[in-house]
């Protein structure tokens, strides 16, 4: 499989991308781990919280950022970091916008943002309801704005992203619509759990490993959608906090061959997510993940027809 975000990569020519779409990434410095540090993180904190983020990201290799033009300050608090770290971090934004202009607008914002002239990647954000993939993939939609940035090299890769129990199967009709190089959808024990979730995930990461598509996974450390507003906030889900569970989550995640987990946009979680991750992973059994479910009272996050958007 191509793997892309977890390692700072080096584009081969144009040549070789127009004959080889499995050729347009190589390996260059890869992460240890391959996790990919969710910057929703960043978007309500000071640049000072930011900066020791930064440095827990250095400490543990890290090296893919993905950001979006929707989280809040985490681009302007990146953008601070790119003029020493640059080089080290293979960089992500997503855009939210399904028209050409609406869309070529938001990615020159962030360009501004992040302090850089080229993201690595940009991602059409949360493409999954009718209307939206329509527009977006339409004439004179977001993709053509994003296809032109990568022409003029403000962009080395295009990917798509998605919430819901609908994002495996809608990934899937992107991807035949376009040769989208990533996707991005929830995945975890509780969602898995689905036989239509689980269906359509695994025709998605399979044809995304017969095609060299990067997956990367989100929610990996979801307990359940809050059921308390007493409780102080990082997240707009209730995240799993003992680090045992938040192991074994990690785990679920990462001994499936070809994915990689971004982190929880709870930041108070992110060094025990990268402690689970630079561990030796051992697939839990379905009984330990049966039993934090329980424990737990663990929730999927996403139910067709009754929770399925955020």
């Amino acid at each position: 499989m191509l793997h892309f975000g977890w390692l700072v990569g080096c584009l081969i020519s144009d040549a070789e991308v127009k004959h080889d779409r499995e050729n347009r990434i190589r390996q260059h410095r890869p992460s240890e781990y391959p996790i990919v540090f969710g910057a929703a993180a960043l978007g309500a904190v000071k640049q000072e919280k930011a900066d020791q983020i930064l440095e827990l990201l250095l400490e543990f290799g890290i090296n893919h950022i993905d950001t979006a033009a929707a989280y809040g300050e985490s681009e302007l608090r990146i953008g601070s970091w790119m003029r020493e770290h640059r080089a080290k971090f293979f960089l992500a934004s997503k855009t939210g916008e399904r028209t050409y202009q609406g869309a070529r607008e938001s990615l020159h914002r962030s360009l501004e943002r992040l302090r850089v002239s080229q993201v690595d990647l940009i991602q059409l954000h949360n493409l999954v309801d009718e209307d939206g993939w329509q527009a977006a993939l339409g004439p004179r939609g977001a993709l053509e704005a994003l296809v032109e940035a990568r022409e003029r090299k403000l962009v080395r890769f295009i990917g798509v992203t998605g919430h819901g129990t609908g994002a495996p199967a809608m990934h899937r009709r992107s991807l035949e619509r376009f040769p989208f190089d990533s996707v991005l959808c929830p995945y975890n024990f509780t969602m898995m759990r689905s036989a239509q979730y689980g269906a359509d995930f695994d025709k998605l990461a399979e044809f995304c490993k017969s095609r060299g598509i990067a997956v990367q996974t989100i929610k990996s450390v979801a307990r359940r959608r809050w059921l308390s507003d007493s409780e102080r906030k990082f997240s707009w889900y209730e995240p799993l906090r003992d680090p045992e569970a938040i192991r074994r989550a990690v785990h679920f995640v990462l001994s499936r061959p070809g994915l990689f987990l971004n982190s929880s946009s709870d930041a108070t979680l992110l060094r025990a997510t990268l402690e689970a991750a630079s561990a030796e992973v051992r697939a839990p059994e379905t009984a330990e993940m049966e039993a934090d479910v329980a424990r737990y009272a663990m929730q999927p996050l996403f139910i067709a027809g009754v929770s399925d958007s955020i």
